[in-house]
């Protein structure tokens, strides 16, 4: 330690942490304290499991210096004072210009991050040289405020209730068009289902599939599920969002920390453990998040990348 810096070695590259004992979660009703040393300790720790979701993939960055409980700001262009060795990406903004996004392809990167109090990071559902082909498709499933789990530690009990009765509906759905999902906890208020593709389709392709499959199960189930964009049209039903989808549109990436009380995490779990006890969408935090990852419950899931073709016409058999 020498003047509130600390060195890391990770790789081939030394990374520098300003201020360890700095406190990025206080101690409170949702858990213990988390300063940045543990902040970086955990991305450490998560790192074997986390960056095959991370790698080759353009960030948007949410930073809180000073802790949660103070400002934040949404990072997407990357400073100039960052290392050489962290990877950019220039992606190419639709009213012209560009910007050059962070890439995570280390642990290198990502402890640098967690030095620059990126508390969370959101990915790119494709790739740097590839923007315009995702290979994942996300359903974010959102809860009414009512019953967000706003008052529970870990978004758990019947406030969950809805969130896990429609990934069940929307994982039977995929099940019937041949897609492959897993379920992920958002460490905020629902829960993430996550497709594998190809590759192979453009970001309309893939978003006006994601909006076919959601509106059809909208039509079959109107007074629970909705696609409705707008908070005041929703009512009390759970709102399917496939707006993550739409080009260089993010999603929280797994093991990712969100900021909020008790530093809970964006958690990947098996389709069997949605129905444990005490599930909910910040079932995990830094605490025990890297415990889940050992259990790698998303076990072949990246190597299943499909194609829509054959997806869209066993949709359009059933109806929709």
């Amino acid at each position: 330690m020498d003047n509130g810096t600390q060195s890391v070695r990770a790789g081939r590259h030394t990374v520098h942490l300003h201020r360890p004992d700095k406190v990025l979660f206080p101690k409170g009703e949702g858990g213990d304290e988390v300063t940045k040393a543990d902040l970086v300790a955990y991305y450490r720790a998560v790192a074997p499991f986390m960056l095959p979701h991370l790698r080759g993939r353009p960030l948007m960055l949410e930073r809180l210096p000073d802790g949660v409980g103070g400002p934040r700001f949404v990072q997407k262009d990357t400073p100039d004072h960052y290392p050489e060795w962290v990877t950019r990406a220039e992606v190419p903004k639709k009213e012209g210009g560009s910007l050059r996004h962070t890439v995570c392809d280390n642990t290198a990167t990502l402890l640098h991050l967690a030095d620059q109090a990126c508390l969370t990071l959101h990915r790119f559902l494709s790739r740097a040289g590839h923007l315009d082909f995702p290979d994942r498709l996300v359903f974010d499933l959102d809860p009414p405020e009512a019953a967000s789990g706003a008052g529970s530690g870990s978004g758990s009990g019947d406030d969950f209730d809805a969130v896990r009765a429609a990934a069940h509906l929307l994982g039977e759905r995929l099940d019937q068009v041949g897609l492959p999902s897993a379920p992920m906890t958002t460490g905020s208020r629902g829960l993430h289902i996550v497709v594998p593709l190809d590759g192979r389709h453009d970001v309309d392709d893939v978003r006006a599939f994601a909006k076919d499959l959601a509106d059809g199960l909208v039509a079959a189930h109107p007074d629970e599920l909705t696609t409705a964009a707008r908070k005041k049209d929703r009512g009390e039903r759970l709102y399917l969002d496939v707006q993550r989808n739409g080009y260089a549109q993010t999603a929280v990436a797994p093991y990712a920390v969100r900021a909020r009380p008790g530093a809970p995490v964006a958690t990947p779990l098996a389709w069997a453990q949605l129905d444990e006890p005490g599930m909910g969408a910040r079932r995990w935090s830094v605490a025990d998040a890297v415990e889940q990852a050992r259990t790698n419950p998303w076990e072949g899931l990246l190597s299943r990348g499909r194609a829509l073709g054959p997806a869209r016409r066993r949709l359009r058999a059933l109806g929709v």
